[in-house]
């Protein structure tokens, strides 16, 4: 199948078959890609084997006993220490490992011999040392499938280690405490045991004595594990912070040229302005790519913005970023069109994942039975006194536009934020003066007093989709305002675009719609009928029948929207990863411990996303 581009079919977008090979195998390789995966597997069993060899002593006498025995006893107690460390850090790189990281693979190669020199000289048994020394040998061999760059973080990754590494020493801790029990002096209580490891993981000695020099090996072991924590809390929290996705005036200020020629394209185009995304651009600059990089998954949304031609060496970069920090490539709600690049020119698949609903201007009208239910509740409401507003934001006096954002803002549904594909993030920017806003209005009656955002009861805000389009990007409303709120204000913004030289509009997008009206239809086959059920079932937590049954209301034609992927292994992470962009997954600290959140909030009133994936949650309401 081909489409349509600019007067051309899709397969005469220019392609350089040697560039294509080579992408695919960045992204299908051969074996040798499924050592980094072997590799951390593996070490995380050796870092077990490792912290178990320092936690418990002399599982039995071995050869090498007698040559450990002529060392000093402290010599002991820190290859005991080293142990335990080189134990947990391995678990910790273990991950790191199986994604190809370079410095992840550096760490190892250093800790691996030190972790089997612990084992020889404290647990006198050479299995544990060899299995270290055989994954040395394997990673030295290996090198060049270990060269991925580290992922940049955070210094709120500092507290999370604390908290996370912290509570793994403490509990190794009370392990440690009462591994020796023929040593114990006496019988410590439960708080003399914790009060001991507390003690112990600051470097001091803690209310428990034991006999037989146990008091050395069990010191140094907990000082191991404070040290470790420490350290990595400390590296963590003064090393140079890069944020993971920060899009910079530069680079919007490219996207918005690009936009200003080819945004028509794509009504998903403008979303790639979001601050929370990063860009690269094809080596011409007529093209770029927008994507953010969520739990190890480099997600775009939408198609390449700029020239289709361009569109190869732009997603082309995207691959080579991708790659080298050996991150998942993935692109959420692309069009058919870009699909079609993205798969031919990187060798990825593609699942149809829903259908974005459009609007023609020029064929939408009130009249007829099919728009009776929509008609009769809007002059429903236009009866009970609520008028409506639709204007650019350019024309908002600075009150006007001040009132809604503190209305959007008091209005979201959630504590999270959400959107990532349809959502911009942002309302009333000086650099989108062009667009626009609908509101809708009820004066108090008398004797009532006024709310706090005057007679403001609704809001909607579109973005511009090319010079003659608009995509909807938020809606919200008062709660106490008369159900209907979201049909009136689409309503009117449809109503209101000639006057605004709009001829379509963009609303929702529908997950799994396809799926769904198939299997609502007379005489549909059971695997269809099937697949309706589960979709009608996780609608109860997801917005997925309601909102197709909203969009569906305002009769538009259906565009299909496309999920890009490297294997079918590799969807679940991604389908992750999106719910995590999307806002639905929070990995982040509870409110009142973020960093600045009660500055944020007061500066930022307006940063608002999606209430759904693609769509408000007020639009099930209403619907």
């Amino acid at each position: 199948m081909s489409v349509r581009v600019d007067g051309k079919k899709s397969s005469e977008v220019p392609s350089e078959p040697q560039r294509l090979t080579g992408l695919k195998r960045l992204v299908r390789g051969p074996s040798p890609e499924r050592v980094p995966t072997v590799v951390g597997t593996i070490a995380a069993l050796i870092g077990l084997l490792d912290v178990a060899a320092g936690v418990f002593p002399r599982f039995r006498h071995s050869r090498m006993h007698a040559l450990a025995e002529v060392l000093p006893g402290a010599v002991n107690q820190l290859a005991a220490a080293a142990s335990i460390v080189v134990g947990v850090v391995l678990l910790m790189l273990a991950h790191g490992l199986k994604r190809s990281k370079r410095r992840v693979w550096i760490a190892a190669v250093v800790l691996l011999p030190i972790g089997a020199a612990a084992q020889v000289i404290y647990r006198h048994s050479g299995i544990g040392a060899v299995l270290s020394l055989l994954l040395f040998a394997y990673l030295v061999r290996h090198r060049g499938s270990f060269e991925a760059l580290p992922d940049p973080r955070s210094r709120w990754k500092a507290l999370a280690n604390f908290v996370i590494v912290g509570g793994v020493s403490l509990v190794l801790g009370f392990v440690i405490v009462g591994s020796h029990p023929d040593h114990v002096v006496g019988r410590p209580s439960l708080t003399a045991q914790l009060e001991h490891v507390l003690w112990g993981l600051c470097g001091f000695e803690g209310p428990i004595h034991y006999s037989g020099g146990v008091d050395y090996t069990v010191g140094y072991s907990l000082g191991a594990l404070g040290l470790l924590t420490a350290a990595t809390t400390a590296y963590l929290a003064f090393r140079p912070e890069r944020p993971t996705a920060h899009l910079t005036e530069e680079d919007e200020d490219r996207l918005r040229e690009l936009l200003a020629k080819h945004g028509a394209r794509d009504s998903l185009g403008h979303f790639a302005l979001r601050r929370d995304k990063s860009v690269v651009f094809s080596p011409t600059g007529k093209a770029a790519v927008s994507y953010r990089v969520v739990s190890g998954v480099m997600l775009a949304s939408g198609d390449p913005i700029g020239d289709v031609e361009a569109w190869p060496g732009a997603i082309e970069q995207f691959m080579e970023l991708a790659r080298r920090h050996s991150w998942t490539p993935a692109v959420a709600g692309c069009s058919e069109t870009g699909g079609e690049v993205w798969t031919r020119e990187t060798g990825l698949d593609a699942l149809e994942m829903g259908d974005e609903a459009i609007v023609d201007v020029a064929d939408f009208t009130l009249t007829g039975r099919s728009m009776r239910n929509v008609r009769q509740m809007v002059k429903r409401i236009e009866r009970n006194g609520y008028t409506t507003k639709v204007r650019r934001v350019a024309d908002l006096s600075a009150e006007e536009l001040a009132t809604v954002q503190r209305a959007a803002d008091a209005w979201r549904d959630t504590e999270t934020e959400r959107g990532f594909s349809m959502a911009l993030g942002r309302l009333g920017d000086p650099k989108d003066l062009d667009a626009i806003i609908a509101t809708a209005h009820k004066a108090p009656e008398e004797g009532e007093e006024p709310g706090p955002h005057g007679d403001l009861k609704a809001m909607q805000h579109f973005v511009p989709w090319g010079p003659d389009g608009m995509s909807l990007e938020l809606m919200r409303r008062d709660r106490g305002a008369d159900p209907g709120m979201n049909e009136l204000l689409i309503v009117a913004s449809l109503q209101a675009a000639p006057e605004l030289k709009i001829e379509r509009v963009s609303l929702n997008f529908a997950f799994f719609r396809a799926a769904l009206e198939r299997g609502g239809k007379l005489g549909a086959g059971p695997v269809a009928r099937v697949q309706r059920g589960v979709l009608v079932f996780l609608s109860r937590w997801f917005q997925i029948e309601s909102l197709y049954k909203f969009n569906e209301k305002f009769r538009p034609r259906w565009e299909p929207r496309f999920v890009v992927f490297p294997n079918n292994r590799d969807l679940p992470r991604i389908g992750f990863a999106m719910m995590q962009a999307e806002g639905f997954v929070t990995l982040a600290l509870p409110r009142p411990w973020r960093r600045g959140s009660a500055a944020a909030a007061k500066e930022q009133p307006c940063q608002h996303g999606l209430e759904a994936v693609g769509g408000p949650a007020e639009a099930h309401r209403a619907a």
